[in-house]
């Protein structure tokens, strides 16, 4: 079994309580957050997974409570919903999700997903500094004895099967062709002015002849990408993955902080060309414009929230498996009262997935783009009862059900970019859930 006896009788006591009220047990626990997803997910309606680079790892199913909202205000109301329920335990975590329109997705393929909702699991394995725990959270009314069976019954999930999923089809949505003429639209329209930088993206589709587990690819995905933020969050048979280099924002107490990542290259063949292709992105004029619009845009953001806010003079290089990224690390000391939904709101949609002027570049995208982005380049993140998280920008992902999986990934575009360079650069994003979906 997965859950010791002793953990799940501890448990049982810790829930028995008045039923009139939210019930919530905090038990310390040594089993894996990925593992008790990918055991437990079958089992319940929805899964959620979300693991940081800084070491906190979450892994949840089901819903206790959920709280859902759409367009401008909605992030305003998940935080006034939020607010609105009982004390949780410390050691509770909620997670966050929301797509990049404010009022979408609308495409048939994410009609499972909202706009954006906040959610209290019914189950979840959390690792961070305090500890390793399992968090089970029963609502008003509700019986423990269901909840109990089930994580009682839980078997060890076993090691992920191998990645190849045998014969495959890959379709590009739009093709190729038209996504470059909408590059080239763009950048007439940015040399004429009427903008400064938009992000366009495209997406393919993926058929594979064996069903894709979703977090059996989560789980491949983090061997493959250690530097990256891994994401995962299913509801009914539909599930967003992926591995994403970027944070949106972090809360801890009163500070704060950020990462863009704008202007990007491929990684080299060998330590040697590695270094050259990253000092030749570090000296590119076109792509260091492009970075500091991004950076510009989250330090004016972030300036009316915070009392003091560090912004280095110049990026850094920052390498994954198979791009290399400029970086800023910005971060900050909050004014009082701020919140890690009011500083999602200011901020999002940063330049680095939408665009800047932000309403100007939100119109283009609109009319040019002919995909739903959905939850692409929306964000996926924890909260803590105390208000500290952190949001990840949803990239490098695919929407999988069943035998296919619905790519995405996009590129800045400004007044020197190239199409077809273009088209290249996002082929490069592609791989990290390309390579996984298509090895024969």
């Amino acid at each position: 079994m997965l859950l010791p006896p002793k953990l799940m009788s501890d448990v049982a006591v810790a829930l028995d309580g008045d039923v009139a009220t939210h019930r919530v047990a905090v038990v310390a626990t040594d089993v894996d957050p990925l593992d008790f997803v990918r055991s437990a997910a079958p089992f319940f309606g929805s899964a959620r997974f979300l693991a940081t680079p800084d070491g906190v790892t979450i892994g949840s199913v089901g819903v206790s409570w959920r709280l859902a909202a759409s367009g401008v205000r909605r992030f305003g109301a998940l935080e006034a919903g939020w607010a609105g329920l009982p004390p949780l335990p410390d050691g509770a975590r909620l997670l966050l999700g929301f797509s990049f329109s404010p009022d979408g997705p609308h495409g048939t393929e994410w009609a499972e997903f909202p706009s954006a909702e906040v959610v209290l699991p019914s189950a979840a394995v959390i690792a961070d500094a305090p500890g390793t725990r399992l968090v089970v959270a029963v609502p008003p009314g509700a019986d423990t004895g269901g909840i109990i069976a089930t994580l009682r019954d839980l078997a060890e999930p076993g090691r992920p099967r191998p990645p190849g999923l045998g014969d495959h089809s890959v379709r590009s949505i739009p093709p190729g062709g038209e996504w470059c003429a909408a590059v080239g639209e763009a950048v007439q329209a940015i040399r004429q002015g009427s903008l400064t930088k938009v992000v366009l993206a495209r997406s393919v589709l993926v058929g594979t002849e064996m069903t894709i587990d979703p977090f059996e690819t989560v789980a491949h995905l983090g061997e493959r990408n250690p530097q990256c933020h891994l994401y995962g969050w299913q509801i009914g048979d539909d599930a967003l993955i992926g591995a994403t280099p970027e944070l949106l924002v972090g809360r801890r107490g009163d500070r704060v902080r950020a990462n863009p990542l704008a202007g990007s290259a491929q990684r080299g063949e060998g330590d040697e060309e590695d270094r050259a292709v990253g000092e030749a992105l570090m000296s590119s004029s076109k792509d260091r414009e492009e970075h500091l619009l991004v950076v510009d845009d989250i330090a004016e953001c972030l300036r009316p929230l915070t009392t003091e806010l560090s912004v280095p003079e110049n990026p850094s290089l920052r390498r994954i498996a198979t791009v290399q990224h400029l970086s800023t690390e910005i971060a900050g000391t909050l004014a009082n009262g701020v919140s890690l939904f009011e500083l999602v709101r200011t901020l999002h949609p940063t330049p680095a997935v939408g665009g800047t002027p932000r309403t100007e570049s939100m119109a283009f995208i609109e009319k040019a783009e002919t995909i739903d982005r959905g939850w692409y380049s929306g964000g996926i993140g924890w909260l803590s009862p105390a208000g500290d998280g952190d949001v990840v920008i949803a990239l490098r992902c695919g929407l999988v059900n069943g035998r296919s999986a619905r790519l995405y990934a996009g590129n800045g575009i400004v007044a020197d970019s190239d199409p077809e360079d273009e088209l290249v650069e996002t082929r490069w994003k592609f791989l990290p859930m390309l390579n996984l979906l298509t090895v024969t």
